[in-house]
């Protein structure tokens, strides 16, 4: 607890002038003399004033020095003056007690995050009325007059009045506000009354109990990480509460002063639980948070803790960062940020060794993994090795020099944590992080440290160790092209994660999907079960390297395979398997850009793909890898029906690659298909199900999941029997975040657009389409919005009116055009992305039809636009592939002329691609 004693007479100062404020006060008080109500709103109204301009300076200050705890300190000086004045007034003019009485006595005390002397622009600020015994009248009217004042001025105040006695008795069964009363700060009014509290508080409440503060504040933190999101590598990550953040600091500092009884964060030095470095790296981390932090708060002018996409480029020019070849300023800056929470969670692992040490807290609460074990304090020897011990279920070091004495050590320490299942020694990793200078040329060839690396990445649990590695710094250094991804970013919407987090995650998932089991990864279970045994270190090690280059100029996939071909020979690859990793990395994207935007029931999409991928075994190598690249960009995109396709994609293209032999050959897996929804669908009658079955062609067979076919098959009876022309089937899609629109209706040249058309007059996005037609002249198709409410019912009530406005243009009733421009007008803010709009026609992809590519930035209403012009273009739309990465949409269009032939003449393309990027680049122009 922190004491700043009171200025008996106000000084001026150039943060905020408290004497010539004071003054003014006393002046109003005079003016209004007897009026009370009068005084008290014109105090209101000019603290709020020299707020504002108070706050305006320091928001100016901090653009030019960009010292956030120093802004934060200053906005903290600033509302303790206030509070002085507001006291000093409330006691002098409004309930003046000329001989105060004992129990006219009170001490005013900032708490909580107020109570640390750090304030954000827009924080809510905590005040501890302290009384000498219970409440009284004038205890209650000072209170409240300083309170009054405040709220009048705009601000967000939390207060409590107590006694001492009762501060002591709530401290006692309270946490929350143990913690508040730990943290808390003179201001104004009765110093001994404070000061009593500090001694008893010390003497009644926190001796003792040590362990049992510990261990809630460590259970909260987890909370708080479960809420937030576990990841310290989301990409739109949470600075006050998320993993790494604000909070784990004060988390840490409030264990700090509870257990050592420091004040001051610099007597964690003086007490030995950081070294001089670490604490330079603990008031490093606080100071760029406080720095990101306040700059939120003043750019988005509310207690915004969370740096989503939209402000994230104007926090980096705020702090001074510039783009670079390959790398943008936002991705520069946010790189920094993932750096910085990744020492925050180092600080907190050293803290708790340093706690565990001094048996201040029992062992397994320190981490989920050791919770699961047993602590024995038997200390003995690893097999395998001399130099390590097992300590506590842990690993650690037999000696201090283990690593210099054998370099190889830095990486054996993790082998052998992963061989023999024991968690890692905290003291272990610190001394692993200081050694790192020890990784050289000469470690980074030795056949041994690559052989254990291998090791580790084709081992059970190889996401966790290597996650281990990653955050003392060891893969990066061992892997140099891996250290520079580390916390690296992308400014984009589709990726969930960092560079070298996904590619961890992508770890785990494979190891998921050769373990098998999962239904969502059925058919890359089966093809890793069937690739040569040789090929599992392979795909183990494409899987980690595959975007291994991103952030360079070059494309990621090209300089990914020369990392590749670099790195590989060093960790025993032959020459062929090294080209094969090089060739994975190359095509990485080939596959779910085929699946997802092709038409995979076109002859020559299939022969173009199986072009590409050349045999059957570097197929299912590139499927299993594909798989674990989107199951780990993050929650929601990985699902059933990209699964379908990229199985679609598979089975097609063997029979190309195998001279004609196919394990499943495609008249069969129809059949199959069908038959697979005969034995589920067992509701009508033969002659009805054969019926249904004859109605669909054999794509729909092939490429849509099995509960989609039966939901399907009960809506379209449900719709002929209520002999609807239009029938609109609302479904929702909790883990993507979507809502899905069915609409089965007469086929219809412009349906497609009618669609698009209707979702954008309704402000809905659409993320994806699939689109059938059935042989009797029937379009089954399937929409996915994204969410605009959070209720099922709401969701559904504007799926209602997407229906309506369909049927209604259909026949005749409304006028799109009009309907979309009228929404497109009233468009909300800009979004904060740059994607370049890129069209390409090609005559290669399919034999029938002219296929167009379009990619730009999505918006609502894109498709109905890019559907209207290709229309007005004199252009027949025979399939659609929509789909979104983010906030990048990709369309791909198979086209014929009015006679249904190919777009050939050079002439004609280049109109249908210059209206098309002056279609995507025009929007882009509104939307800046």
């Amino acid at each position: 607890m922190d004491s700043v004693v009171t200025q008996t007479r106000p000084v001026a100062d150039e943060r905020f002038d408290t004497a010539r404020i004071a003054a003014a006060v006393d002046a109003l008080a005079e003016k209004h003399a007897g009026r009370e109500d009068l005084f008290r709103a014109a105090t209101a109204q000019l603290l709020k004033a020299e707020m504002i301009a108070a706050r305006a300076t320091a928001q100016a200050v901090l653009l030019r020095d960009r010292h956030g705890r120093r802004c934060a300190e200053r906005l903290c000086f600033v509302q303790d003056e206030i509070i002085r004045i507001l006291f000093a007034a409330a006691t002098r003019h409004l309930y003046h007690s000329p001989i105060p009485s004992g129990a006219e006595r009170m001490a005013v005390v900032a708490t909580g995050g107020y109570g640390r002397g750090l304030m954000a622009p827009e924080s809510d600020i905590d005040l501890l009325f302290i009384l000498p015994y219970k409440q009284t009248a004038w205890g209650e009217q000072v209170a409240e007059a300083i309170l009054y004042c405040l709220w009048d001025m705009g601000l967000k105040v939390g207060h409590a009045t107590r006694s001492v006695d009762e501060s002591i008795r709530q401290a006692r069964g309270d946490m929350t506000i143990r913690t508040a009363i730990l943290e808390t700060r003179f201001l104004t009014g009765d110093k001994p009354l404070y000061d009593e509290l500090v001694e008893r508080f010390d003497r009644e409440v926190v001796q003792g109990t040590a362990a049992e503060f510990v261990t809630a504040k460590l259970a909260e933190r987890e909370e708080r990480h479960r809420r937030a999101g576990q990841s310290r590598y989301l990409v739109e990550p949470n600075v006050k509460d998320g993993k790494g953040g604000l909070r784990d600091l004060h988390t840490l500092f409030w264990i700090a002063k509870y257990v050592y009884r420091v004040r001051e964060t610099d007597e964690l030095l003086e007490r030995g639980v950081f070294d001089a470095q670490e604490y330079r790296t603990f008031r490093r981390c606080a100071d760029f948070l406080w720095s990101v932090r306040c700059n939120i708060h003043f750019f988005s002018g509310r207690a915004e803790e969370r740096l989503s996409f939209d402000m994230q480029r104007e926090i980096a020019i705020r702090l001074g960062y510039t783009s670079h070849p390959g790398m943008q300023d936002v991705e520069r800056f946010m790189k920094h940020y993932f750096l910085v929470a990744k020492d925050v969670g180092d600080l907190t692992a050293i803290l708790c060794a340093k706690l565990e040490d001094q048996q201040a807290k029992p062992a397994p609460v320190l981490s989920r993994m050791m919770a699961r074990l047993r602590p024995s304090t038997v200390r003995r020897r690893v097999p395998d090795s001399d130099d390590f011990i097992v300590d506590n279920n842990r690993i650690n070091l037999a000696a201090p020099d283990v690593f210099k004495h054998d370099p190889v050590n830095l990486i054996r320490i993790f082998r052998l944590a992963q061989k023999n299942n024991l968690a890692f020694h905290p003291d272990a990793m610190r001394t692993v992080t200081r050694s790192l200078k020890l990784v050289n040329t000469q470690l980074r060839d030795d056949p041994e440290a690559n052989r254990l690396f291998m090791e580790i990445l084709t081992s059970n649990d190889a996401e966790i160790v290597l996650r281990r590695m990653n955050e003392t710094g060891v893969l990066g250094h061992f892997i140099r092209a891996f250290g520079k991804i580390v916390s690296m970013m992308q400014f984009n919407m589709y990726h969930h994660y960092t560079v070298d987090e996904h590619l961890l995650r992508c770890v785990g998932y494979l190891q998921e999907i050769e373990r098998g089991g999962n239904d969502e990864f059925i058919v890359a279970s089966d093809l890793m079960r069937k690739i040569r045994p040789e090929h599992r270190a392979v795909i183990y090690i494409t899987t980690l390297l595959h975007d291994i280059a991103k952030g360079r100029p070059e494309d990621h996939s090209i300089a990914g395979a020369k990392v590749a071909r670099r790195l590989c020979p060093r960790l025993g690859f032959s020459a062929a398997d090294t080209e094969l990793v090089a060739w994975l990395i190359e095509q990485h994207l080939t596959m779910s850009t085929v699946a997802q935007s092709r038409d995979l029931s076109d002859r020559k999409t299939i022969e173009n793909f199986a072009a590409v991928v050349q045999s059957v075994e570097q197929m299912k190598l590139l499927t299993i890898l594909t798989t674990a690249d989107i199951r780990g960009v993050g929650p929601g995109v990985w699902n059933g029906w990209k699964a379908q396709l990229l199985r679609t994609l598979y089975y097609e293209t063997e029979p190309v690659l195998t001279g004609g032999f196919s394990e499943v050959n495609r008249a069969k897996r129809i059949a199959a298909a069908q038959a697979e929804f005969r034995a589920a669908f067992t509701e009508w009658p033969e002659a009805e199900l054969n019926s249904y079955v004859g109605r669909h062609y054999p794509a729909y067979w092939l490429k849509v999941e099995l509960p989609r076919k039966i939901r399907q098959a009960r809506f379209i009876r449900a719709s002929e029997q209520a002999a609807h022309k239009l029938a609109i089937n609302v479904g929702f899609d909790e883990t993507r975040g979507v809502t899905e629109l069915t609409i089965w209706a007469a086929d219809h040249p412009w349906l497609l657009s009618i669609i698009a058309g209707a979702c954008a007059s309704a402000g809905a996005n659409i993320v994806d389409a699939q689109i059938y037609t059935t042989t009797d002249g029937r379009a089954l198709d399937t929409i996915a919005i994204s969410r605009e409410y959070d209720r099922d019912e709401d969701e559904a009530r504007r799926a209602t009116r997407i229906g309506e406005m369909i049927e209604d243009v259909l026949e005749g009733k409304l006028r799109l055009p009009e309907v979309v421009a009228r929404r497109a007008a009233a468009r909300g803010k800009a979004r904060p992305f740059v994607v370049e709009p890129e069209v390409i026609i090609n005559n290669q992809w399919s034999d029938r039809y002219t296929v167009i590519e379009v990619s730009g930035l999505d918006r609502p209403g894109l498709l109905y636009e890019l559907t209207t012009a290709i229309s007005k273009l004199n252009l027949n739309i025979a399939s659609a592939h929509v789909a979104t990465f983010g906030e990048r949409a990709r369309d791909v269009f198979y086209v014929t002329d009015l006679l249904g032939a190919q777009i050939n003449a050079p002439t004609r393309q280049a109109a249908i691609k210059s209206a098309l990027v002056h279609l995507l680049a025009n929007d882009a122009a509104v939307a800046a």
